[in-house]
C-alpha cells in the first residue's frame, strides 16, 4: 500500500488499538485463567493448538524465504495467515485452560502436586520444562506489539522500518510458535 494513501489519522488510530490490543490481550487472558467452565471437555484442544503452532513456524520460514527470494505477496500472505493461526491458537489456549485445571509437569498418578518419587524422575528435565515454559509465556506477550507495529509499518509502505523490526521480530515470533510445540511434548505425558 502506497503510505500517501493512508492519512496520518488512520495511522495515529491504528498505532493506538495497536497499544491497546497489546496491554488488553495479556490481561484478558491472565482474567480469563481465573475463570473455570465446569463440565466443558476440551481435553482435545492441545494437540490442536501445538500443531497450530508448528504449521505457524513453518509458515514463518516459508514468509522468511518468500522475503528473501523477493516474493512480496506469498510472503504477505504467510505472515497473515500466521496472524490468523496465532489469534486461533490464543483462542483454543485460553478455552482450554478455562476448562480444565492446570497439569503439572512430572504429575504421572494426576494428584495435582509431585510425590518424592515423581520429583526425582523429573529432576533433570524440570527447569529446562520451566525456563522453556517461562520464555514461552514472556515472549508471547512481547510479540503481540511486535508482531502488529511490524505489520503497519509494511501496510504503511515504510519497508526501511519494516524490515528493521522484522529483524528481532521474526526470531522471537519463531522461538514462540517453536517453544509452543516443544511445551506441548513436554506436557503431555502428564495431561489426565
Amino acid at each position: 500500500m502506497n503510505t500517501s494513501s493512508i492519512s496520518p489519522k488512520k495511522i495515529k488510530q491504528v498505532r493506538t488499538l495497536i497499544i491497546i490490543a497489546s496491554i488488553a490481550i495479556p490481561v484478558v487472558v491472565a482474567v480469563l485463567f481465573k475463570v473455570q467452565i465446569p463440565g466443558a471437555d476440551l481435553s482435545f484442544l492441545p494437540p490442536i493448538y501445538a500443531t497450530i503452532n508448528g504449521i505457524t513456524a513453518c509458515l514463518l520460514v516459508g514468509a522468511l524465504i518468500a522475503i528473501k527470494r523477493q516474493n512480496r505477496s506469498l510472503h504477505e500472505l504467510q505472515i497473515k495467515i500466521c496472524m490468523v493461526l496465532s489469534l486461533l491458537f490464543l483462542a483454543c489456549y485460553v478455552a482450554y485452560h478455562m476448562a480444565s485445571v492446570s497439569t503439572v509437569y512430572g504429575d504421572l498418578d494426576h494428584s495435582g502436586d509431585l510425590n518424592t518419587a515423581e520429583a526425582a524422575a523429573v529432576a533433570g528435565s524440570l527447569m529446562i520444562y520451566r525456563f522453556i515454559l517461562i520464555s514461552h509465556i514472556l515472549l508471547s506477550m512481547i510479540i503481540v506489539p511486535l508482531v502488529l507495529f511490524s505489520y503497519l509499518f509494511a501496510w504503511q509502505g515504510n519497508f526501511d522500518r519494516h524490515r528493521k523490526w522484522t529483524r528481532f521480530t521474526w526470531p522471537i515470533w519463531f522461538y514462540v510458535a517453536v517453544t509452543g510445540v516443544i511445551v506441548y511434548l513436554m506436557i503431555s505425558p502428564y495431561y489426565a
